[in-house]
């Protein structure tokens, strides 16, 4: 607070305790405009009205089952390969016959999509219909030189 002193009518010296406002009304506009610009900025451009959701997430299993479909359209359930022939009882021994399990599926880059499609038509003929497709999460260029992988499993 500063106080300025200024000459009376009698000669003397008075103080003056006024506030000054001027760098606070400044620091406020400063501010205004700083608002102004960002909130547009935050704003989303499409409309979208999400419908709400009380499920728990889904637990992760511990050993997940992944289903590879490599660029020679080969198939690998874990690490084995496997014909198309026995694809149905490969898998049924692999899952004890639990059809409730779900089956991570991924496939190269260069499998064109009607050949995905096609292995998750078998594995709907075997009767798993919980398929998780699994993806390589990509970080923007700018943060990092490499994507990161995901296996679907959050490891």
């Amino acid at each position: 607070m500063a106080a300025r002193i200024r000459e009376n009518i009698d000669g003397d010296l008075e103080e003056n305790h006024e506030i000054n406002v001027t760098p606070f009304i400044d620091v406020i506009l400063v501010l205004l405009i700083i608002f102004m610009v960002a909130a547009p900025l935050a704003t989303v451009d499409v409309n979208v009205d999400l419908p709400g959701s009380t499920a728990t997430p889904a637990p992760r299993p511990e050993t997940p089952l992944f289903l590879t479909l490599k660029d020679d359209l080969t198939l690998a359930i874990g690490n084995d390969s496997v014909p198309r022939g026995s694809f149905a009882a490969t898998l049924d021994g692999r899952t004890k016959g639990d059809k409730q399990t779900r089956i991570f599926l991924r496939a190269d880059k260069a499998v064109g999509y009607g050949d995905l499609m096609e292995a998750m038509n078998l594995l709907r003929g075997a009767g798993y219909l919980k398929i998780a497709l699994v993806g390589l999460e990509t970080v923007p260029a700018a943060d990092a030189a490499t994507p990161a992988p995901q296996d679907g499993t959050g490891q």
